[in-house]
């Protein structure tokens, strides 16, 4: 069995709109992902045990991992072993609203599907990953989709589109439970996201910009106000033809007129002491490339 080298990309979310909590204890979400050609990179290596290493410290015990679920989730549903070494070069921020944990589990159920020869629409592979996380399921897909349910179920395949994109995270990161507690304090409504589909089918980046909405942003940014200046500051950049929060956070983003603007609006975010890249849209979800063969 060969080695497998799985490129595991951020999104973003051109719309947002959080309804109220279910019966299960989580909320109705209608949400516009696009994947982004910013990635981290998950090498799958056969071993004799599974476990989960990354070149950064994530502050949890690596049977917390996401990935590391994912092998074990994947485990349970085929009825096989997994015995994998799983390596982690982390480039997504975690604690942003970029989906990176979330996207690293999908890189290592698409590794393992790839091995068990199963599509990535694979219904059982699909159920798997939403037993891990939300985005999971959208991350097999790639692209741009309107997801629905709490944000785990595919709606309808939209038109990805081309456009450049700054990424701005303040130093905070966001707690997804904490950001929702705070919505449930003081809801607003969810909006329609049918202004950004019209603008994907139409590959209009301008009418995606003017578009872009996240009901979510006041919530998130209750507990760290640093968002509100962040997106304050992208709005006044030169190039900025709109922003947005990521998710539930920290990470905003905008998009931009053309690449040197992401760049130097990226360059200048970092010389304020927050994380930053320029980076773009892009089409692919998680990609397993056959890479060696293990000894």
């Amino acid at each position: 069995m060969q080695s497998l080298t799985v490129a595991a990309p951020a999104k973003v979310n051109l719309f947002l709109g959080v309804g109220p909590r279910r019966h299960d204890g989580y909320h109705s979400v209608q949400t516009v992902l696009h994947t982004l050609a910013l990635a981290d990179t998950v090498r799958l290596t056969p071993a004799d045990d599974l476990t989960v290493a990354c070149d950064r410290d994530l502050g949890v015990p690596a049977e917390h991992n996401l990935a590391f679920r994912a092998a074990t989730a994947f485990a349970a549903a085929f009825g096989v072993d997994v015995l994998l070494d799983i390596h982690i070069t982390k480039r997504i921020p975690s604690g942003a609203g970029l989906g990176g944990g979330s996207s690293d589990a999908a890189a290592v159920l698409a590794g393992l599907a790839h091995w068990a020869n199963l599509p990535l629409d694979n219904e059982r592979l699909l159920i798997v990953a939403r037993s891990i996380g939300a985005d999971v399921p959208f991350f097999l897909l790639g692209g741009a989709a309107l997801m629905g349910g709490r944000g785990d179920t595919l709606t309808r395949r939209l038109k990805p589109i081309a456009a450049h994109v700054a990424l701005v995270k303040p130093p905070q990161a966001v707690s997804t439970a904490e950001a929702y507690a705070a919505f449930d304090g003081a809801p607003l409504p969810a909006g329609e996201s049918r202004a950004i589909a019209d603008a994907l089918r139409t590959q209009d980046v301008r009418a995606v910009a003017d578009a872009l909405s996240n009901n979510m942003t006041a919530a998130s940014a209750a507990l760290v106000p640093q968002i509100s200046e962040a997106l304050a500051w992208l709005g006044a950049q030169h190039g900025v033809l709109g922003s947005a929060m990521a998710g539930s956070g920290s990470a905003v983003f905008a998009l931009c007129e053309t690449a040197d603007d992401a760049e130097r609006i990226a360059k200048a975010a970092i010389e304020r002491g927050w994380w930053s890249a320029a980076t773009q849209t892009a089409s692919p979800g998680v990609v397993a490339t056959e890479t060696e063969v293990a000894e």
